[in-house]
């Protein structure tokens, strides 16, 4: 089954706006943005050990004058607390998707506090967020994101939400 066209037209959004830098912890919500990253020669692709690393990764960018974005599930945002509050505190943004998890039809227990917690967490430590629910949505998200992230200077987060990418089997 191949994916839907969605996600290889998102990839091209993100190349076409100048995004070179992809940090990542693998994710199947993110399979297709990862695997056309590792295999675009014109981009860094960054395999992470913690989703935390990639706060880095994208401040790092910034500073240097490129762009970056973080890709990760809603869990790893558990994991960012305390870099989001750097980034806070150093006032440089930074773009990320987020696939999420815990929400829309979510049948895994374990799933459902982070999820629940993205939002509130995300907002309380500056970063704005963005959903996209249908396939519509993500490329409108996406492109709003990224002017308010490169353009504005504003942390922005696109949240894939489960309604868009379904709830996995549990």
């Amino acid at each position: 089954m191949s994916p839907p066209e969605w996600q290889n037209s998102l990839y091209e959004l993100l190349r076409a706006n100048d995004v070179d830098i992809f940090s990542y912890v693998p994710d199947a919500g993110h399979r297709v943005l990862i695997d056309r990253s590792l295999e675009d020669n014109d981009v860094i692709s960054v395999p992470l050990t913690t989703e935390e690393e990639g706060v880095g990764v994208c401040a790092g960018a910034h500073l240097g004058g490129k762009r970056a974005v973080l890709l990760m599930q809603s869990s790893g945002v558990g994991n960012c607390v305390n870099f989001f509050s750097l980034v806070r505190g150093g006032g440089f943004p930074i773009f990320s998707i987020i696939s999420m998890r815990g929400e829309f039809g979510e049948g895994n227990p374990w799933q459902m506090p982070m999820g629940q917690a993205v939002e509130p967490v995300m907002e309380a430590m500056g970063i704005i967020c963005l959903r996209a629910d249908t396939h519509e949505d993500v490329l409108a998200s996406t492109a709003a994101a990224m002017t308010m992230c490169f353009k504005a200077g504003q942390s922005v987060a696109v949240l894939l939400t489960q309604r868009l990418i379904g709830a996995k089997a549990f």
